[in-house]
Formats: structure tokens, C-alpha cells, sequence
């Protein structure tokens, strides 16, 4: 495989990808933000009733607030907070589906400050529905788009199917339209000046490729089998790299934990353990069925362990991804929230020396974890195609 023809299958893949992975990544981790901002509300309520302050008492710093709204999903990008308390933010478009009233199309500013748009409407707190056992279960509503009917109850036919432009899904978007743009020029590129010594952007993007080739993809999954393999593990790696990097810069468009969202880390771990299963020979299965050396009466145990075994792979590759990137966030975040809470010069430079140094422990988990990434789905791909060997 030539390398503009690599560059040509990463741009594919990505367009291919993008199919699967936006609507996972929908409103995940909204409801703990919510529910923080209505405790939030509830605080402040009773103490203005209490001090009998009103408006003009000084709302307190909240922490857990400013942290979840940061590393969770929203309908709309928050860039500040006003004295007065009102949020100046970018609003996001809502595309919804209601089996009551079809599609519908706005943007999330119609939702804003509690108010109603063709009948939808932000919920909050939770509502009893019926299970499939026909068993009452309370649902939560906190971050979800709600359906009202013309006397303010909800529709019956249950939540609209929500297909709307979050924030997680725009800087994913975003993501994808620069990795096409880079690869797609790269290629061309290539097409039209053939092999030669790569300069700029190729000249860092080319070692990479090499590197992702001849460290990760080979000494795992093997020489001859390895080659139709590298446009998956070329996109994830640059896809989650692009990501990660990107949530790392603290002004719009980006910002963003699309990484940090465990719906996406999902779909992700998803597709490698697809990948994995489908590209399998006979040997693997024969190892999970009939593990070889192992006496008959112990394959009752075994089998069941070698079919867990199938899913915790991708559950490991799911959890490391979203736990390692939500928890160098939170962490930033906290530092940042330790100025607002003390007000005092004495924690702000400390405060500040330790983001710092934090941004740059990020900027290598950022790389650290797209190679992981790569890497154990490589490992996965290749410990699914074992190869026999005859004395």
C-alpha cells in the first residue's frame, strides 16, 4: 500500500466512520449537569428566602457546576457568564423526531430559560413510565428534550428521538471535515509528485504513518495480514489524537470532551471489537470453545470465561479512553475552581503553575492514549488470527 493510497483510505474511513459514531454521541452525561445546576438553583433559592436579600445577594461559587458543564454534552456552547448571572452562549441546532408530529428543526435558543418551542420543551426531574415487564420505573428528564401537548402533559408516545447538533457532535464534525481536508490534500499531494521527501505537514504526518505501520500494526497483527487493517487504525489513531487535542484548547469551537463522552468511546471499542470478531480465523474460535490442553470437564468453566473474556477487551478499551481524558479534564477544572473558591493571590499562582504544568501532562496523554488506542486494537485484531505452526 503507497502512502498517498493510505492517505485516500483514512479519508474514506472517515467518512464511513462519522456514520456510526454520531448518533452515539448524544447528550451523554447531561443528566449529572443538570441535576447539579437544579441543586445549584434550589441553594440559591432558599438562602435569597432565608437572608431575605433577594436578587442582590451574591450567588456563591459552585464548583461541581462549573466543572460538569465543562466536560459534559449540551444543546448549546456556553462561552461566559455575565455578571447578572444570564449565560452568553452559541446555540446549537435541535433536529428532532416525534412519532406524534414528525421532524422538527430549530435552534436550541427557542429552549432557552425554560421556554417551549412546538411543543418541546428542556425536561427536568424524572416522570413514572412503564417498563417492557409492564412495571413502573421512574425515567429522568434532566437534559432531555421533552414533548408537551396542548394542555402541558407528556405526550404518551414517550421521548423524541433526539438527532440534534450537541457540542460533542460539532467538534467531532469539526474533527473529521480538517482530518479529510489534511488527508485528502496529503494525497493528492502524493498523487502528483510521487515518493520524494516528505516537507511540512507530510514531513509529520508521514513518520507517524510509518510508525503506526512498522511499531504497531506489523509485530501484532503480522506482515502479510496487517496491510488491509492500517486505514482503520490510521483513522481511530487520528481521530482520537485530533480530539484529544482539540479539547484541549479553552476557547470556541473547540473545548469540548468529545473523547471524555462514554457514548463515543463506545462506538469506538464497538467497532475494533466488530472488526475483531469478523476477521477472526478458525483458531480463535477453537481457543474459545476447545481451549487446547484443557480437560473436557474444566471447558464448563473455561468457555464461559474465554466468552467474557470477547467483551471485556473492548469494555477495557471503551473505560481507559473516557476515564483517562474526563479525569485530566476534571482535574484542570478543579484547579482552575480552587482561585474562584479562596480568592486569594496566595492559591492563584499556585493554582495557575499547576495548570500549566497539568496542560502539558494532557498534551501527552492526548498522543499517549491514541496510541493505546491503536495499539490494543491491533493486539485484539492480530490475537484473533493465531496462526498454527507444524513441527
Amino acid at each position: 500500500m503507497t502512502v498517498s493510497s493510505r492517505f485516500l483510505a483514512v479519508a474514506c474511513s472517515l467518512l464511513i466512520g462519522i456514520l456510526f459514531i454520531v448518533p452515539g454521541t448524544q447528550l451523554s452525561g447531561q443528566d449529572e449537569h443538570h441535576e447539579a445546576a437544579d441543586a445549584l438553583h434550589e441553594t440559591a433559592d432558599t438562602h435569597h428566602a432565608e437572608s431575605g436579600h433577594g436578587e442582590a445577594a451574591e450567588e456563591e461559587f459552585n464548583a461541581t457546576e462549573y466543572i460538569l458543564e465543562h466536560v459534559s454534552d449540551s444543546h448549546e456552547w456556553h462561552i461566559l457568564t455575565k455578571k447578572d448571572g444570564h449565560h452568553v452562549s452559541v446555540p446549537l441546532p435541535v433536529i428532532l423526531y416525534s412519532k406524534h408530529s414528525g421532524f422538527h428543526m430549530f435552534m436550541s435558543s427557542k429552549l432557552a430559560h425554560g421556554h417551549s418551542h412546538e411543543g418541546f420543551q428542556m425536561g427536568h426531574g424524572s416522570v413514572e413510565v412503564l417498563n417492557k415487564k409492564g412495571e413502573t420505573v421512574e425515567k429522568s428528564l434532566n437534559g432531555k428534550i421533552i414533548e408537551l401537548d396542548e394542555h402541558g402533559e407528556l405526550v404518551e408516545a414517550g421521548l423524541p428521538l433526539d438527532f440534534s447538533i450537541t457540542k460533542n457532535v460539532f467538534m467531532m464534525l469539526l474533527s473529521v471535515i480538517i482530518l479529510l481536508w489534511v488527508f485528502l490534500s496529503l494525497a493528492k499531494a502524493y498523487k502528483k509528485m510521487g515518493i520524494s521527501e516528505p516537507k511540512g505537514l507530510a514531513g509529520f504526518i508521514e513518520p507517524v504513518i510509518v510508525f503506526i505501520e512498522e511499531d504497531v500494526a506489523i509485530p501484532n497483527i503480522g506482515e502479510e495480514k496487517y496491510v488491509r487493517f492500517m486505514p482503520y487504525l490510521l483513522t481511530v489513531f487520528f481521530f482520537i489524537l485530533l480530539n484529544n487535542l482539540m479539547g484541549l484548547i479553552p476557547f470556541f469551537p473547540f473545548g469540548a470532551n468529545v473523547t471524555g463522552n462514554i457514548a463515543l468511546t463506545f462506538v469506538l471499542a464497538t467497532i475494533t471489537f466488530l472488526i475483531t470478531q469478523f476477521s477472526s480465523n478458525k483458531g480463535h474460535w477453537q481457543h474459545v470453545f476447545a481451549t487446547p490442553g484443557v480437560p473436557k470437564p474444566l471447558l464448563l468453566i473455561m468457555i464461559p470465561v474465554e466468552i467474557i473474556g470477547l467483551f471485556t477487551k473492548p469494555f477495557a478499551l471503551m473505560v481507559r479512553l473516557f476515564a483517562n481524558i474526563t479525569a485530566g479534564h476534571i482535574i484542570v477544572l478543579s484547579l482552575i475552581s480552587m482561585i474562584f473558591i479562596f480568592k486569594s493571590v496566595f492559591v492563584a499562582v499556585p493554582s495557575l503553575v499547576m495548570v500549566i504544568f497539568m496542560d502539558f501532562i494532557e498534551l501527552l496523554v492526548a498522543f499517549l492514549q491514541a496510541y493505546i488506542f491503536t495499539l490494543l486494537s491491533a493486539l485484539f485484531i492480530g490475537m484473533a488470527m493465531p496462526e498454527h505452526h507444524h513441527d
